[in-house]
């Protein structure tokens, strides 16, 4: 049946939710049929003015009303609409309701998470459920971890077909984060043994890569990298995984593929350092009063204010080799956390609700949903793809 809306933004009056609707007010085209979700209408009815004040068209924006602790809320939510994103986090609090009302409904579904365990467990719970209802399930939609996952794929079709690839990922940024951030990180360090058993459970039921491809994303060690100037940390994050299971879904990436991610930081003072805050921090995250009490430094719906994300920028540098070439290629744009994050999600919903797309359904990455079609809109967009060499 017709559905009312092409897209709704669910946590609309949140940081990043917010920026997200300032970037659709201005990029959405003129026959969009989007809409502004919340729990709470006084506040959506607060941005919409903000928004009306910029493009006056937006004081006729629908406003929604819908609650994560609310199943009969989030069923209509996804049911009214063809495309639904959340910016709702700690997903691992807030977010199955509506990942589970969207697969039911064949509702494509986009949202910022970058916490391993939900992926993992949304997948067990909901991936053959989207396939039969025709729902692209697309997390990490963001930072994490579209600039990484799109780079990869960018660096692989500058490499020959059908051989052995090997890339790697060194990112540098310049940035603050938001509470919601924090938060999600924290709550991500303090259950080690629930996301090793989420992705346990994971891997019993996904498929491995047809054909006898292999496809791996391994734990990097540290190193100095000669070609960037830099020493090379491992990132631990979602970002290695995405690229994994991109490359687990399309041939293009070859028959043996290997990705790496690390962090590049130019001075051995600042990595060693970089490195041990980091330690303490996870260490101080497995006891739950710590937790609670760091957790409180950084207020959630709060983030840097305009100035600072002026100022601030992001480059993920990508070496690629294979059947005897190498290439380096290069992702980067400002703001990584919230200007450019709010952009790669709009962009991200955009694409989903009125490009041609490849065939897809169920729980997969942002380039086995939308590929070619998001990189040519994130390069509109300002977000620099670039070939630095090739030898």
């Amino acid at each position: 049946m017709p559905r009312p809306y092409d897209i709704v933004l669910f946590g609309a009056t949140g940081f990043v939710g917010e920026l997200t609707a300032r970037y659709l007010a201005a990029h959405a085209p003129e026959d969009c049929r989007w809409a502004l979700a919340g729990r709470s209408p006084a506040k959506l009815e607060r941005l919409r003015e903000r928004l009306a004040g910029t493009n006056p068209a937006c004081a006729a924006l629908p406003l929604l009303r819908a609650d994560s602790d609310d199943p009969a809320s989030l069923r209509e939510l996804a049911r009214s609409t063809r495309v639904l994103a959340s910016t709702v986090g700690p997903y691992l609090q807030y977010g199955e309701g509506l990942v589970a009302a969207c697969a039911e409904a064949g509702t494509d579904y986009a949202d910022l998470c970058g916490e391993p365990e939900f992926l993992d467990r949304m997948y067990v719970a909901y991936d053959a459920v989207a396939r039969r209802s025709g729902s692209r399930m697309v997390h990490a939609c963001g930072f994490d971890s579209v600039p990484h996952d799109l780079g990869a794929y960018f660096t692989v079709r500058q490499l020959p077909e059908g051989v052995p690839l090997r890339v790697d990922g060194y990112v540098r940024t310049g940035a603050r984060f938001s509470g919601g951030t924090f938060a999600s990180a924290l709550g991500a360090m303090g259950r080690g043994r629930q996301m090793m058993r989420a992705a346990q459970e994971r891997r019993a039921v996904e498929p491995r890569p047809e054909g006898g491809r292999r496809v791996r994303a391994p734990f990097g060690a540290p190193h100095r990298s000669g070609e960037l100037s830099a020493w090379a940390l491992p990132l631990p994050t979602l970002d290695a995984q995405v690229v994994q299971r991109s490359a687990a879904a399309l041939e293009r990436y070859g028959p043996d593929f290997r990705y790496r991610h690390f962090a590049a930081v130019k001075w051995l003072p600042v990595a060693v350092g970089g490195a041990l805050a980091a330690g303490s921090v996870v260490a101080a995250a497995q006891v739950p009063a710590v937790r609670r009490r760091l957790g409180a430094l950084f207020a959630p719906g709060t983030g840097p204010d305009e100035a600072r994300r002026a100022k601030s920028w992001f480059t993920v540098r990508f070496v690629g080799e294979g059947g005897g070439q190498r290439v380096f290629t290069e992702v980067s744009g400002g703001d990584p956390g919230y200007g450019e994050t709010a952009k790669i999600l709009a962009e991200s919903l955009l694409c989903l609700a009125f490009d041609e797309l490849p065939k897809a359904a169920g729980q997969v990455t942002p380039v086995v949903a939308m590929g070619d079609a998001l990189l040519e809109r994130l390069q509109e967009a300002g977000i620099r793809f670039r070939v630095a060499a090739v030898r």
